[in-house]
């Protein structure tokens, strides 16, 4: 009997030092990819780039990430590969690299294409670190595997008002050795998940197997619901993160570094939102933080084109930690449908964040080109409206009806 339940509590316990160490792994990660659009205002004017050109270039990163992701995480389903951790990040050690001293457009669309690729590798499996180190505190741990993903997004004002401000695009160069000791560091995280592989590994045998069955309908109906809310959610996302700076630039004339900071303040504020978003939704359920997160945040996003500079900060930390509260929650959503998918639930859920927002930074770079930022400014501001669509998804205990049968 003591056996027995000392199993488990394993089973049961969270393993808090594997969540902090793939939580520092996804913020090294992130921190790649925000380089990209952290450069934006700077490779603009160097090599003479279009608002077109930079949502191609946006599209090309989040598009490479978010086709692969599924594609590595139904893989790492069948068999899981704990030492594409530390290939991932140099993979994307390689990508920074050329990006620093790549001379035209055609090369920097090569080396994002390496940036997106390492984090298409990586997200898979960091996810189900994250799941295997949970215990019974999904949410949670979850929330914090999360967190260093956004902190890491939250860094690109920081860089582009310190780094490639006074030392401009070469000032990529200095990313490369954050990768290759990011690499060192999961080696360990690496190592410990071949172990538990090796301790579960009837109980792997079995998911693998069961991977395989057909999904019902009603679940397959949920995901496109869940599909379409991810969609409305990175739009949105998309508005912000690439084009929102040039509109504090045009319309209220900030300096460069100046709207970095208002940026920085959203992306911090989504860190904030995208740690107390799991706890939460542990709490409240899921589909109530997810309804919460769009419609909450939707009136805020339909003021933000029309208010005075004074009201833009406030109103963007709002913004920020509402909207991106269902980041996590919205992964931990897809894996309880998915139960025996995790890999795949968590690709297709972060990967498509990435891919959406990639489609939408380039229609909204066009359109900016056709129609000025501000255009696109106010026709982004109705996305949370969308979110609309959470009303229909199943329920937290609905989830687990399914998941009995």
């Amino acid at each position: 009997m003591t056996s027995v339940t000392n199993k488990a509590e394993v089973r049961e316990a969270t393993i808090y030092s594997m969540l902090f160490a793939i939580s520092a792994g996804h913020f090294i990660n992130d921190s790649i990819q925000s380089v990209v659009p952290a450069m934006f205002p700077i490779i603009k004017n160097s090599l003479h780039l279009s608002y077109s050109q930079m949502g191609w270039i946006a599209f090309v990163l989040n598009m490479t990430s978010s086709v692969m992701q599924p594609v590595f995480g139904a893989a790492s389903d069948r068999r899981p590969q704990p030492y594409l951790l530390p290939a991932g990040m140099l993979l994307s050690m390689v990508g920074v690299i050329a990006f620093g001293l790549s001379p035209n457009f055609y090369f920097v669309l090569l080396a994002v294409l390496f940036i997106g690729l390492g984090s298409a590798v990586f997200h898979p499996e960091g996810s189900r670190v994250a799941f295997m180190a949970a215990g019974s505190r999904r949410g949670l741990a979850q929330s914090i595997y999360q967190m260093g993903g956004n902190g890491g997004q939250s860094l690109a004002p920081v860089f582009t008002a310190f780094i490639f401000v006074p030392l401009g695009q070469k000032g990529a160069l200095l990313f490369a050795a954050v990768t290759a000791a990011g690499a060192v560091m999961l080696m360990k995280v690496s190592a410990w998940y071949k172990e538990r592989l090796v301790i579960h590994g009837a109980k792997k045998k079995q998911q693998t197997s069961s991977a395989t069955t057909k999904l019902p309908a009603r679940i397959k109906g949920a995901m496109v619901l869940l599909i379409f809310f991810v969609f409305a959610r990175s739009w949105y996302v998309a508005a912000i993160t690439n084009f929102y700076q040039f509109y504090l630039i045009q319309d209220y004339g900030l300096s460069v570094p100046h709207s970095q900071l208002y940026l920085f303040a959203y992306l911090a504020a989504g860190v904030a939102g995208t740690f107390l978003g799991g706890p939460l939704a542990d709490r409240f359920g899921r589909k109530n933080l997810l309804i919460f997160s769009m419609l909450g945040a939707a009136p805020l996003t339909l003021l933000l084109p029309y208010v005075p500079v004074t009201a833009v900060l406030p109103i963007l930390l709002f913004i920020g930690f509402i909207l991106l509260s269902s980041f996590s929650v919205a992964v931990v959503y897809a894996q309880e449908l998915l139960s025996n998918r995790i890999g795949m639930a968590s690709g297709l859920i972060v990967g498509l964040a990435f891919g959406m927002g990639a489609i939408g930074a380039v229609v909204f770079g066009f359109l900016a080109d056709g129609f000025g930022v501000k255009f696109i400014m106010v026709a982004a501001s109705v996305l949370p409206l969308l979110g609309v669509s959470a009303l229909w998804l199943p329920g937290d205990k609905k989830i687990k009806e399914w998941q009995a049968r």
